[in-house]
């Protein structure tokens, strides 16, 4: 057994946050970090493995382990249940190596019931507009599915600041600052 448990990261951000862009570029920098891995009900897309990129469970399984209580938080989205394995998480720390999570700010809010030590690292665009631009780059968006995710990052936001716990807040305005902000901020975590 190692003499010291590892460390837990959780990065939340709205989509178009540049969540995604920061974490790859930690994955890069820092590749001994463990990267938590979802369950979920989804059926695998080509080339997906199961215990790689998802634990694919059926909706009987999902459910009997949201019954034992397994999940650290859960969800359903767009018809199918995600949730991250507390036995992953666990046996990843107590291995001594350290996890990165990527958990919306809802999730990371039931999150901390079961791993209040977590670190909470929240990614924001530097406004709402920056945000629609970036969201209408990606080119995957019709009006109504950007107006909604500009909704649902209001709403994000607001949760965030009112209910979220999150002791690093970075807002991505240049990527090449962020990514040099990111990898300050968790070098510091790991040496706590």
């Amino acid at each position: 057994m190692p003499a010291e448990k590892g460390k837990i990261i959780v990065f939340s951000a709205p989509s178009g946050g540049g969540k995604t862009t920061l974490l790859n570029y930690l994955r890069m920098k820092l590749p001994e970090l463990v990267y938590s891995i979802s369950a979920t009900t989804r059926k695998p897309r080509e080339g997906e493995i199961d215990g790689v990129h998802y634990f694919f469970l059926t909706e009987e399984e999902f459910k009997d382990r949201v019954q034992k209580n397994q999940f650290a938080e859960w969800a359903v989205v767009h018809g199918n249940y995600y949730g991250t394995p507390r036995s992953f998480i666990d046996n990843t720390i107590d291995s001594g190596k350290n996890i990165v999570m990527d958990i919306d700010v809802f999730g990371k809010k039931k999150f901390d019931e079961f791993y209040p030590d977590a670190a909470g690292i929240l990614i924001l665009p530097p406004d709402l507009k920056e945000l629609e631009r970036r969201l209408l780059g990606r080119g995957s968006e019709n009006e109504s599915s950007l107006r909604t995710r500009l909704e649902n990052a209001k709403t994000e936001i607001e949760f965030a600041h009112t209910q979220g716990k999150y002791e690093y807040t970075l807002i991505n305005d240049d990527l090449e600052r962020a990514k040099k902000d990111i990898l300050e901020i968790v070098t510091s975590i790991l040496n706590k």
